[in-house]
C-alpha cells in the first residue's frame, strides 16, 4: 500500500487536533512533533533518548516502511534484519533490558526464529515489546517472546499461521480435505476439484503441514521460556491454537486488539498507564512515519546512543 501525497502525518495531526479536549484519553500533543526544529531521524533519536532516560532501560526501535510501499520489497522480516540489531545492541549493558519498539508487518519465518534466539539470550528474556500500531505475524512471535507487551488502543498484533505464496497453509490443507469428502460424497465433483488442485505444486501440502508445525513450535517454545513461564502445558498450547488456528482468527492479516490478546492470555500492559511513556512512543512512531513518508527506507533501527541505521531500496 502506498500514501504517496496523501501526506499521512498530517492528516493524523488534524484528526487528532479535533479530539485534543477529550482529557486523560487523548492522544498526547508531543505526536504532532510540530513546531520543533530538525528532521524526522532527529525527532527519533530525542524521543529514544528521552524514552531511555524515563525507563532506565535500553531503547532499540525496529520500524519496517511496508504500508509505504509495494510488498514486492524486502520490508518483511529477513536475515539481513540480524546485522541491524547486532549492530544496535553493541555496546548496550544487557543488565539493564530492553524495550523493543516494533512495527512490522512478519516475513520470513526462519529469520524471525534466529532474531528471537538472539534477543532471547543477549538480554536474557528481560524484554518488553512496545507495539505503537502494528506487529502482525513474525512481529507478534517476536513480541510474545518477550516478558511482556505493552500496547495501545490503537495497537494490533495478528495471527501467525505461515502463508506459502500469498497462501495460507492451514487454508491448503483444509481445502485438500474438502476436497477429499466431497469428492467421497459425490463423485461427480471430481471435474470441478481438479480444476483448483492441478495448480497444486509437488511438495505443497507435505511444505504446509511443515511450516504449520515449525511456526507453533517456535511460538509455544518462546512462550514457554519467557512470557508464560511456569503456565501449564495445557494453558500455553491453548494460547498457541488461538493465534494460529485459521478457524479462529478467520485471516491472517486479522487485526488483535489490546483486549483479544489479553482474552488469548497474553501478558498485556496498556500504553495509557503511564502518560510520559505513551508520550515518547507516540512521538517516536509519528517520526518514523513522516520519516517513511519523506525519503521511503525499507527499515529503521535505533538506540539510546543516537546510533541511527535504515536499509534502503
Amino acid at each position: 500500500m502506498k500514501f504517496g501525497k496523501f501526506h499521512l502525518l498530517k492528516k493524523v495531526q488534524e484528526f487528532i487536533q479535533k479530539y485534543i479536549n477529550l482529557g486523560d484519553d487523548a492522544i498526547p500533543s508531543r505526536v504532532f512533533i510540530k513546531n520543533e526544529e530538525g528532521t524526522p531521524i532527529d525527532h527519533i533519536k530525542k524521543y529514544v533518548n528521552l524514552l531511555h532516560d524515563h525507563t532506565k532501560r535500553n531503547v532499540v526501535i525496529y520500524y519496517s516502511g511496508w504500508l509505504y510501499m509495494s510488498s514486492d520489497l524486502p520490508v518483511g522480516i529477513n536475515d539481513l534484519d540480524m546485522n541491524g540489531f547486532m549492530a544496535m545492541f553493541y555496546g548496550l549493558d544487557s543488565s539493564k533490558g530492553l524495550d523493543l519498539i516494533l512495527h512490522t508487518p512478519g516475513g520470513d519465518v526462519a529469520a524471525t526464529e534466529a532474531i528471537i534466539t538472539y534477543i532471547y539470550k543477549k538480554f536474557n528474556g528481560d524484554v518488553r515489546a512496545i507495539i505503537p500500531q502494528l506487529a502482525m505475524s513474525g512481529g507478534t512471535m517476536i513480541a510474545c517472546s518477550c516478558k511482556e507487551i505493552i500496547m495501545g488502543k490503537q495497537s494490533s498484533l495478528g495471527p501467525i499461521d505461515p502463508q506459502f505464496k500469498n497462501l495460507p497453509a492451514q487454508g491448503v490443507l483444509n481445502e485438500f480435505e474438502k476436497a477429499k469428502q466431497e469428492i467421497y460424497d459425490n463423485p461427480s465433483c471430481i471435474p470441478l476439484w481438479q480444476l483448483i488442485i492441478k495448480h497444486y505444486t509437488p511438495t505443497l501440502l507435505g511444505s504446509c503441514q511443515n511450516g504449520i508445525d515449525w511456526a507453533n513450535e517456535i511460538f509455544e517454545g518462546s512462550l514457554s521460556r519467557n512470557m508464560l513461564k511456569g503456565e501449564s502445558e495445557e494453558h500455553i498450547k491453548k494460547v498457541v491454537k488461538l493465534f494460529s488456528s485459521q478457524d479462529n482468527t478467520k485471516a491472517h492479516d486479522r487485526h488483535l486488539s489490546i483486549d483479544k490478546c489479553r482474552e488469548y492470555g497474553l501478558n498485556v500492559s496498556s500504553l495509557e498507564k503511564d502518560n510520559v511513556l505513551q508520550d515518547y512512543v507516540l512521538s517516536i512512531h509519528h517520526s518514523c512515519m513522516e520519516l517513511f513518508e519523506q525519503s521511503s527506507p525499507l527499515k529503521i533501527f535505533c538506540n539510546q546512543f543516537s546510533e541511527f541505521l535504515f536499509f534502503s531500496k
